[in-house]
């Protein structure tokens, strides 16, 4: 009977042919096991990501942000835009995805069952300026934050992976103009938006809405997307023609043994 069923399921699924209703196959069997362990897998992540701790923290986190007005002004300082001057001499951005463990990202990873659910830049390789938007790590308000290496590492596998793009020093000089920019005007995190896709004003984004639109005013992204739309693992995903080169990956737990 439990063969019969599974060969029935497998048959739905796949809409075979009458003439291919005859045999079990080892595939089939196989692709339902695989099924069933990631029907676990999903239970156990939804474990983590609804837990009492996490939805507390998520809550909590909700009044810090606005999705109609700026919040976060000059958090950047000068030494911030020093280390960019220094930086055009390297002729690359560097896009860095990263699986943190976050509250945010635990839950958002239910949902689009990717492991990587934040994406940043930087100006140099070492990372010094990395950036993006965020909620501030109840350190600074939600909006355009600068990153420091260890805030990415919130679970026992947390990891990044690095990539460079070439970007001309010109263009790399604009980038960093529309940063400053959009820390002197203001800016908040489009929490929100997540869900509604919408950016009720031009400095209200989330993370990888803030990456392609800094790609693109430097004339440099690759792909092309409504920015409200875009997802962190698409900076990835979407390399098409291969403009992204591989730097490292770090494994945090790797640093820590």
């Amino acid at each position: 009977y439990f063969v019969r069923y599974l060969h029935y399921i497998y048959t739905i699924e796949h809409q075979f042919a009458m003439n291919e209703l005859s045999s079990v196959s080892f595939n089939m069997i196989r692709d339902v096991v695989k099924r069933k362990n990631n029907f676990k897998s999903n239970i156990t992540k939804g474990k983590v990501a609804l837990s009492k701790e996490n939805i507390n923290e998520i809550a909590n986190d909700i009044p810090r942000h606005s999705y109609f007005k700026y919040l976060n002004k000059d958090i950047l300082n000068d030494n911030y835009f020093k280390d960019c001057e220094n930086s055009l001499t390297d002729e690359h951005i560097y896009i860095i995805i990263s699986s943190t463990g976050s509250s945010a990202s635990e839950l958002i990873s239910l949902f689009t069952r990717k492991i990587y659910n934040h994406v940043s830049l930087s100006f140099d390789k070492e990372l010094r300026t990395t950036i993006s938007y965020n909620g501030g790590e109840n350190v600074t308000l939600p909006g355009l934050n600068q990153e420091q290496l260890q805030s990415f590492n919130k679970k026992s596998d947390a990891s990044i992976m690095v990539y460079k793009i070439n970007v001309p020093k010109e263009n790399k000089k604009i980038m960093i103009e529309k940063i400053r920019e959009i820390n002197e005007t203001g800016s908040a995190y489009n929490l929100v938006g997540l869900v509604t896709k919408i950016s009720i004003r031009p400095n209200i984004m989330f993370c990888s809405q803030f990456v392609y639109n800094i790609l693109k005013i430097g004339n440099v992204h690759y792909f092309d997307v409504e920015q409200t739309k875009v997802k962190p693992t698409d900076f990835i995903e979407n390399d098409y023609y291969r403009k992204l080169q591989f730097c490292y990956e770090i494994q945090f737990n790797e640093l820590k043994a």
